[in-house]
């Protein structure tokens, strides 16, 4: 039957969407619903049916949900065939238990201390090609300043390269006294602060390592991160939005009602091993927020989208398009970061 519509028991002519299947009584309804989903190859699917949901939480959602309530078996193939971390499906249980061992991973070792070659360059060992960006991944630690200790202040900082190498670990002296160490999550004491570096070094080690060597703002890396903003704000750190990579504000790992999911949450969900169980250690928070942009921008989904999405068009020429073609022309409201290995941001 043609996809465009299908007839109901009372003969009157549906549409359905071809991305996530909702049905629609009427082709203008299905036109307004395109235009606000933003279905694209770059959205998370189910690996049976392949609908399309606005983040994995959803596709899990979906996962979960009773076979004879969908009316689909897709529960019961992804519990005999699926992955539980990528959620993907394979066809034979050798390839899933291959697939797992290698998706499964172990908590970071303790870092090696960072030389002092190590702490202002990126590790060049991995050949990425001159077309794609590389990426650090940073994580601060804050006390707390103020009468009651509720205003953060940096006072950690440690950035590692796409390897795990750690390019620049550093207590930061602070600038105002502290009144909360937070030592129940990091773990810093008034000895470890008395010899820091100042925050303005601190900041321009940084700023060399982001922009290859010049303090100039003009970006050269990407900058991965688990709520940069609040690290960033921290280190009073200015830096170019498109070369910001997020994993608490990336539509696929954010829930479904898109409220940003936890570091800790993320990690065991999506990489396999806990975090943050007791001391925060930013080594381990770096690496993971890393492996979880890696594990993201690995993912094949094709080309980027070409042109400007639906909004662009008439609502008359939308009208007239079948639902594949609709599907064909529109484009995420984000950018999928499996670009980055095609081309720079």
């Amino acid at each position: 039957m043609d996809s465009q519509f299908i007839s109901s028991g009372d003969h009157r002519i549906r549409h359905r969407c071809v991305a996530c299947y909702k049905m629609f009584n009427r082709r203008e309804h299905l036109v307004e619903h395109m235009k606000v989903s933003y279905h694209s190859v770059h959205q998370p699917r189910c690996g049976v049916c392949l609908k399309h949901c606005k983040s994995f939480e959803s596709v899990r959602e979906h996962l979960n949900v009773p076979d004879h309530l969908f009316k689909g078996n897709c529960k019961t193939i992804f519990s005999e065939r699926g992955c539980s971390l990528c959620l993907q499906v394979f066809e034979e249980a050798a390839a899933l238990a291959e697939h797992i061992n290698k998706c499964h991973l172990s908590p970071p070792p303790p870092p090696p201390p960072a030389t002092s070659t190590q702490r202002n360059q990126v590790n060049p060992s991995r050949s990425h090609g001159a077309s794609r960006l590389k990426a650090v991944s940073i994580d601060c630690e804050m006390v707390g300043i103020g009468i009651d200790g509720s205003t953060d202040q940096c006072a950690f900082v440690c950035l590692v390269d796409e390897d795990e190498n750690v390019i620049l670990s550093t207590h930061v002296k602070p600038l105002n006294p502290v009144t909360d160490y937070r030592h129940e999550v990091t773990g810093l004491t008034p000895a470890d602060l008395k010899d820091g570096m100042s925050l303005q070094d601190v900041r321009e080690k940084v700023l060399a390592i982001l922009c290859g060597g010049h303090n100039d703002g003009a970006g050269k890396l990407l900058l991965v991160g688990h709520d940069l903003r609040h690290d960033m704000t921290c280190l009073n750190l200015q830096y170019p939005s498109h070369l910001l990579r997020d994993t608490a504000k990336y539509v696929p790992l954010m829930k479904t009602n898109l409220v940003s999911q936890s570091l800790r949450y993320l990690t065991k969900s999506y990489l396999g091993y806990k975090i943050q169980c007791g001391k925060h250690e930013p080594y381990e928070d770096c690496v993971s927020a890393m492996r979880l942009y890696k594990r993201m921008r690995d993912q094949e989904h094709g080309l980027s989208e070409e042109g400007n999405g639906l909004n662009s068009w008439k609502q008359s020429d939308l009208e007239k398009m079948k639902p594949e073609e609709l599907y064909k022309n529109s484009k995420s409201e984000y950018r999928c970061w499996c670009l980055d290995r095609l081309s720079n941001p």
